[in-house]
């Protein structure tokens, strides 16, 4: 990892925090990603890192900027992690809440975001191949999109909209892997650890069950291993490949999911 550049969403706490700690002690050059700007001051101090970005990741005008921001300070980015992310009940308690864009807040933070910020650095991690990696921070509560609610506005549930959101990562990220593979870009999601001890798991049911460490373990071995280079399209549980949700491998799905993505950020036009 020495001199390369990693740019973490959500790095300011939890997950994201630990992996810019781990991953700039392995010598890379972290960017670090929040939406509180002292917050931001204080992760990029805490772990040394080479750049530090401020964004709303619940607008998609503050996601085009930020892919702005690092695209002009970076011709190559070798790793993107999309880390950042928001729970079943924090915010809202559990009520429907959108976005800046009118958007069920979930699905735009937890995957619109990260689908828009992936697209846009497309080629500055292009510049970085082979070898560049996407790593996406998905969960193994995942649920199936019904693409005729996918804002959920027939029935709402906290806990459904989470999973939709992290079952898009998914399949995001296979469709990635088909799009970048001669690219020589590697995509690949994982479950990184079952409810660790962050902010918004102890929302939500006050106590963890899995380590921090064990989470950052295995999304830093997807970000740095070089074992793992050239593997690509892949859905890991912790540090094992698994089988994600059915949908998730329905070719037709991911063609709906992808248009409907591109015309949700207006990458379509």
């Amino acid at each position: 990892m020495d001199g390369s550049a990693v740019l973490i969403t959500g790095a300011t706490d939890g997950l994201g925090r630990g992996l810019a700690a781990d991953l700039a002690g392995r010598g890379a050059r972290v960017l670090v990603h929040g939406r509180d700007p002292a917050r931001v001051e204080r992760a990029a101090r805490s772990v040394g890192a080479a750049g530090s970005y401020v964004a709303d990741l619940a607008s998609l005008a503050e996601v085009r900027r930020l892919a702005e921001e690092v695209a002009r300070d970076e011709s190559e980015l070798c790793v993107l992690i999309n880390n950042a992310g928001i729970g079943s009940t924090l915010p809202g308690d559990g009520k429907r809440m959108e976005s800046a864009d009118g958007y069920e807040l979930r699905f735009a933070v937890n995957y619109l975001a990260g689908f828009l910020l992936t697209r846009l650095l497309q080629p500055v991690l292009i510049a970085a191949a082979p070898g560049a990696r996407i790593v996406n921070v998905a969960s193994a509560g995942q649920w199936p999109i019904d693409f005729d609610d996918v804002m959920l506005e027939r029935s709402y549930d906290g806990t459904r909209a989470y999973a939709q959101s992290k079952l898009a990562q998914v399949m995001f990220t296979f469709d990635l892997a088909d799009r970048l593979g001669d690219a020589g870009v590697t995509a690949n999601a994982l479950h990184p650890s079952t409810y660790m001890p962050t902010k918004m798991v102890l929302h939500a049911r006050g106590s963890g069950v899995d380590s921090l460490e064990g989470g950052v373990a295995a999304t830093a071995r997807l970000a740095a291993d070089p074992a793992l280079d050239g593997m690509t399209g892949r859905y890991f549980n912790r540090m094992t490949e698994a089988r994600a949700e059915e949908q998730a491998y329905d070719t037709d799905a991911r063609r709906r999911l992808r248009e409907l993505s591109e015309h949700l950020t207006g990458l379509a036009s």
